[in-house]
């Protein structure tokens, strides 16, 4: 997506994960619909999940904006410098109180697996109209990228280029 898009390795992580976190929640919007109408079985799993999920008192990784959506909770542990607690933990405490979802027989997991991957082939049929709409919006994503990113990079780099010290007075002779 992010291809035909046109965000190549130049643009900042932040502008790729930021569009592709947003047009992967429409995607998820669009196979929720397909779901809800076409995939009994798969609905009726996904509510027993969210009937869990409603039940936990403690969920942090829910709620937030796209662009944090799917990145780490809890930063990396430094050696030697150990956690009182971490988010993840806390979460995974919280969850241990959780019932497990009801068992499902041989046949319906057959069955389930099957709408699974129904659903997953007509996730990938949206992927493919949303790439064909990004190509054609192509050139006015990167003129925003060329308005409106690039220029915040160019400031950044001069700040930090005014920010650090010389490592060597251009007035004093090198010393050999």
């Amino acid at each position: 997506m992010l291809s035909a898009a046109g965000l190549g390795a130049d643009v900042p992580h932040g502008v790729q994960h930021g569009l592709s976190t947003r047009i992967k929640a429409i995607v998820d919007h669009a196979v929720a619909e397909y779901t809800t109408l076409n995939l009994p079985m798969l609905q009726t799993e996904l509510d027993h999940q969210a009937d869990r999920n409603r039940a936990r008192s403690y969920r942090p990784g829910e709620g937030l904006e796209p662009e944090f959506e799917g990145l780490p909770l809890d930063p990396e542990p430094q050696p030697g410098a150990p956690f009182l607690f971490t988010i993840s933990g806390l979460a995974e405490e919280a969850d241990a109180g959780v019932p497990a979802l009801p068992p499902l027989s041989d046949e319906a997991k057959a069955a389930l697996r099957q709408e699974v991957g129904l659903a997953d082939d007509y996730a990938n049929m949206i992927g493919r109209e949303v790439c064909t709409i990004l190509l054609h919006h192509r050139l006015r994503i990167q003129a925003a990228i060329s308005q409106y990113v690039e220029p915040q990079i160019e400031a950044m780099l001069e700040e930090l280029t005014r920010s650090l010290d010389a490592p060597f007075d251009p007035n004093e002779p090198p010393t050999i």
